[in-house]
């Protein structure tokens, strides 16, 4: 016979806020980040873990973002000065999106692994963040 309250399952971490178990939230933070970040921090408050990688995938798709449109706006103004220098600022675009996910395939695998691995920088940022809220 059930008691009338609920029980996880043996082997299972609890639920935080999201009703998800605290590894498959913190991976969906990573998928369309900053918006699926954005979507956690507003849902989750109580598993500090998801709320960590929450942070983390917010600032990581906000400096993806800022770098990407800053190397292409650099990549046009030396374009003008010079079309080699153009050319030149301009493959590191494909290099930044190449670094980046990498980052985003290992952050993804180690959210679901319950680590908290941490982007230089940016995961301090996102530690502290966690902490506050």
């Amino acid at each position: 016979m059930r008691s009338g309250g609920q029980t996880q399952p043996t082997g299972q971490a609890p639920q935080g806020t999201s009703g998800l178990a605290p590894n498959i939230a913190s991976l969906l933070c990573y998928i369309c980040s900053p918006i699926t970040g954005i979507i956690f921090l507003l849902i989750e408050k109580e598993n500090r873990d998801v709320i960590f990688h929450a942070w983390q995938s917010v600032a990581f798709g906000v400096a993806y973002i800022a770098v990407i449109i800053l190397l292409e706006v650099l990549a046009a103004i030396m374009g003008l000065v010079a079309s080699v220098l153009g050319i030149i600022v301009g493959f590191f675009v494909p290099i930044v999106m190449i670094a980046a996910f990498i980052v985003w395939v290992v952050c993804l695998v180690k959210a679901y692994q319950g680590e908290r691995w941490m982007i230089p920088v940016i995961g301090d940022f996102a530690a502290k963040k966690a902490q506050v809220s």
